[in-house]
């Protein structure tokens, strides 16, 4: 039975970043774009309705959030995270990105370093160190293919200067769910040494198991945190420009609106709220149908590299919709393997080394998208050479 996820979209002279952009970033031509992550697939009826409901108004002057955003937001958050959610906590944000920009701004100041986890999303380097502020860099454990936090290691790098730990949950791009005992003892790590914890969890409704909200695992940490959430990557929303940021301490919360009424960044577009309430209140069900589906294209990508592509090796992700693959088997450089990719293969994917340089082996390949295009970007591979 064909599932509704199995229709292609041809997003080409859409505007699209990922379609129209692919062959100038990458430098070839009719390349298939599996890399920026944005999903193939539209939005769900629940925010289709919701929007054109707001278009048919016909009037797109400035927007205030009401009482439906935020009850959305707080239900969602109570109902799929088992986590509780005041409305004065809920801060509006343009993006995900532009929090953790305003977020490093409102806990430190110039000289301050900030932990991260790496390898990880390019945006948590820039948001650090385009501000004057110091990237304090801990990568990850790997063994057995496995990444896991090096808290060793994160004891011996951590400095005075150490103010802030970023968390990346589900983390992007190698794909871990953290478990809640993981969290927590990254929690206790945090309260040992007095840092605040700016949490990325963009992708925590995409998971393939349980996601557990930071402070969650330790309560403790929640007047610690800047918890950033959207239903951006969830519902594919990335264009309509919204996210909540969750901040339980009242002054942390001060901080971090100070600084984004600096930027002008505190009033959402006239299409926010429709999009926010038609997927948290009407889009579940559409959601439970794409993890399974995600889950399909997850697990036959990994199967046909284990089978057909010797010298590829894929780490199945937990949760997120993109694979961290492991192309060292090729024997090139970054830069060799990006040519071979797009001139051989005729692909486009993410160049690991974006995500630091633990990343310099592998890419990482966005898995939203029907079986079909799963199938043909399996194709090129195997006729290019992998």
């Amino acid at each position: 039975m064909q599932s509704i996820f199995d229709r292609a979209v041809d997003r080409r002279g859409s505007g699209s970043v990922k379609w129209d952009r692919a062959d100038k970033n990458f430098g070839g031509t009719d390349l298939l774009p599996m890399w920026i992550a944005d999903m193939d697939f539209p939005s769900p009826p629940g925010v289709l309705v919701a929007l054109r409901q707001r278009v048919e108004q016909g009037i797109f002057g400035y927007s205030v959030l009401t009482g439906a955003y935020y009850e959305a937001v707080i239900d969602w958050m109570a109902r799929r995270h088992q986590c509780e959610v005041k409305r004065e906590w809920i801060v509006f944000a343009p993006g995900v990105v532009s929090a953790l920009n305003f977020a490093v701004q409102a806990v430190t100041e110039p000289g301050d370093e900030v932990m991260i986890s790496t390898p990880v999303y390019a945006p948590f380097y820039r948001a650090v160190e385009e501000w004057g502020r110091v990237v304090n860099r801990c990568p990850l454990k790997r063994s057995d293919g496995r990444y896991t936090f090096d808290f060793e290691e994160m004891e011996r790098r951590i400095t005075p200067r150490t103010r802030v730990l970023m968390l990346c949950s589900p983390h992007n791009p190698v794909g871990r769910v953290w478990t809640r005992e993981e969290l927590e003892a990254l929690g206790r790590f945090c309260l040992r040494h007095d840092l605040m914890v700016i949490a990325d969890e963009i992708h925590s409704d995409l998971v393939f198991q349980p996601h557990t909200v930071f402070w969650n695992a330790l309560p403790e940490m929640a007047q610690r945190t800047i918890l950033c959430t959207a239903p951006s990557k969830t519902f594919n929303l990335a264009g309509i420009q919204t996210s909540n940021i969750i901040i339980p301490n009242e002054e942390l919360r001060r901080r971090y609106r100070s600084v984004a009424e600096r930027h002008h960044a505190l009033s959402p577009n006239a299409f926010a709220e429709a999009a926010v309430v038609g997927a948290y209140r009407d889009s579940e069900a559409w959601l439970d149908e794409l993890l399974v589906y995600l889950k399909g294209n997850v697990d036959y990508f990994c199967a046909e590299v284990a089978r057909s592509l010797p010298k590829l090796r894929v780490l199945p992700p937990e949760g997120t919709y993109l694979a961290w693959v492991d192309c060292s088997g090729l024997g090139l450089s970054p830069e060799e393997r990006q040519r071979f990719l797009v001139e051989k293969c005729k692909v486009a994917f993410n160049d690991g080394s974006s995500f630091g340089p633990e990343g310099a082996d592998f890419v990482r390949v966005n898995l939203a998208c029907p079986r079909s295009t799963v199938e043909e970007c399996l194709h090129r591979l195997r006729t290019g050479g992998c």
